[in-house]
């Protein structure tokens, strides 16, 4: 298990943001919605498209390629054509610094 990584500071990350980190080499995706931080892994599970700069709604991130929609609190496929879950990382605000967790 690596250490927690700094996404930036929370003032800089405005709502409807994203932005991607590398957590222990793999890419996650950190948006910003309704005020709190959610960090997905960066690809869908369709077909492993980045899920980076997709359409966010609904507490939903829409992976560009296929349509395929994503619970940004659980992970859970919620549309086809994906049917597994995207792994979630854990998010914590300190000092006004936000961070994602590693697994």
């Amino acid at each position: 298990m690596g250490e927690r990584v700094r996404v930036g500071a929370e003032a800089e990350l405005p709502e409807g943001s994203q932005t991607e980190v590398q957590v222990d080499g793999v890419g996650v995706v950190v948006v910003r919605y309704e005020g709190a931080f959610y960090a997905l892994r960066n690809n869908c599970t369709h077909q492993k498209y980045p899920l980076l700069g997709g359409e966010v709604s609904q507490g939903r991130i829409t992976c560009e390629k296929h349509g395929a929609k994503f619970e940004l609190a659980t992970g859970k496929a919620k549309t086809l054509p994906a049917v597994k879950a995207v792994q979630i990382y854990g998010t914590v605000v300190e000092d006004g610094e936000v961070y994602v967790l590693p697994l």
